[in-house]
This record gives C-alpha cells, structure tokens and sequence, in this order.
C-alpha cells in the first residue's frame, strides 16, 4: 500500500482525479485512457488504469475456476469477494486523490506507469 500527494489536474480534460476513479468502472475506460492524451502521460491516470485492467484479468482467472466443482467453486467466491473488496478500495482511494497498490496487481501497475 502506498499513497501520494493529490495529483496535479491534466493539461485539457478532466481532472487526474476523476479519471483515475473511471479507470474502474469498467476495462473500457481503462483503455481508453492508456491511448488518449493527456491521460496516457499521467503516471497516476496510467497507473489506476493498469490496476483496472489487472482486477479485470483476475476476474476472468477466478471465472475459470468454476468449472472446477466444490473446491472450485468456493475459491472462486473467496477470490471474487477479495477483488471486490480490492476494487471498492481502489475506487475510494482515487477519489481521494491517493494510489492503493494491491498485492501482486498494484507492483505490476506501478512498474507500466513509470514505464512512460
């Protein structure tokens, strides 16, 4: 977990801190700021936008996991609710201006932010 100081607002557009938050309402947004400007240049816009599609790319690994029957099943509703919980964090998180690493996902996101 790591936080930073309130981003500063993007050159034209929305504000860093609002595109953060939509970076999580679905991959699409997500990807969408990966290839605009002036969001592909904000390390914190990148940044939120790659946690996003990682929380996306666990979700369709914890889908794989019900076709195993029982076991399957119960890891699948364990993994789902803890990238739940992780997704509802990351969205507060940005509406205050701040970045939540997840575990595995957030060292991954931080490491394509910088990436620029």
């Amino acid at each position: 977990m790591a936080s930073s100081p309130t981003p500063a607002p993007s050159s034209g557009g929305m504000p860093d801190k609002t595109a953060g938050i939509l970076a999580y309402i679905t991959i699409i947004p997500a990807i969408v700021f990966l290839v605009m400007e002036p969001y592909n240049k904000s390390k914190y816009v990148r940044f939120h936008a790659f946690q996003s599609l990682g929380i996306g790319v666990g979700y369709v690994a914890a889908n794989i996991l019900l076709v195993i029957p029982i076991l399957g099943w119960i890891a699948w509703a364990v993994l789902a609710l803890a990238l739940f919980v992780g997704w509802i964090m990351c969205i507060v998180k940005a509406a205050a201006g701040e970045k939540f690493k997840l575990p595995l996902i957030g060292d991954f996101a931080e490491k394509q932010a910088n990436a620029v």
